[in-house]
């Protein structure tokens, strides 16, 4: 019943006359992580020039951290400091294991899949760059647009605009001949 309910609600070939607010709302209950409401409170906390209430600033970092916690992820979020994004990246797992130090700048139309760790310190993140599952990226990088980067990827080295990053071949260190165990 919920599946059939869920392709009606996002099925595009009745002529777009969905409701697309019920199936965000629909798929916040599932998932218990709602991005519109995460995002603008973490906006409102990391940004000094946000003038709002010290108390409401308080309470939305203490709704950021709960929401944190539950998922496994930290965004870098604290107070008048934190991950800066030019729009929301899109998490198409969830928050699920993200993390994110306070010095990260990433720009437009970011994809993050899951168990992403990426390093404070003046990590740059380009417009429209994808991050593939379990991907790492060290401190003092820079991602240039259009990039995507391989799953479990470990980026050390700045990556030009329009590249593909893939892990390198297994390769075998030690071979033992020795198997008298």
């Amino acid at each position: 019943m919920i599946r059939k309910l869920l392709y009606w609600l996002t099925d595009t070939s009745n002529g777009g006359k969905h409701l697309p607010w019920i199936t965000r709302r629909l798929m916040v209950c599932l998932s218990g992580f709602d991005a519109d409401k995460y995002w603008r409170r973490q906006f409102i906390v990391t940004n000094s020039q946000v003038k709002v209430n010290p108390l409401l600033k308080a309470y939305y970092l203490f709704w950021i951290k709960r929401v944190d916690n539950k998922h496994n992820c930290s965004f870098g979020t604290s107070f008048n400091r934190g991950m800066e994004a030019i729009t929301p990246p899109y998490l198409p797992h969830g928050p699920n294991g993200i993390i994110v130090g306070s010095d990260v700048r990433i720009g437009r139309g970011c994809i993050i899949y899951h168990q992403v760790t990426i390093a404070g310190g003046g990590v740059v993140i380009g417009d429209y760059v994808e991050l593939g599952a379990g991907a790492k990226v060290l401190p003092n990088v820079k991602i240039g647009n259009h990039v995507h980067v391989g799953a479990n990827c470990v980026v050390v080295e700045d990556i030009p605009d329009y590249a593909t990053v893939v892990l390198q071949k297994p390769r075998i260190i030690n071979k033992n001949n020795d198997s008298k165990s």
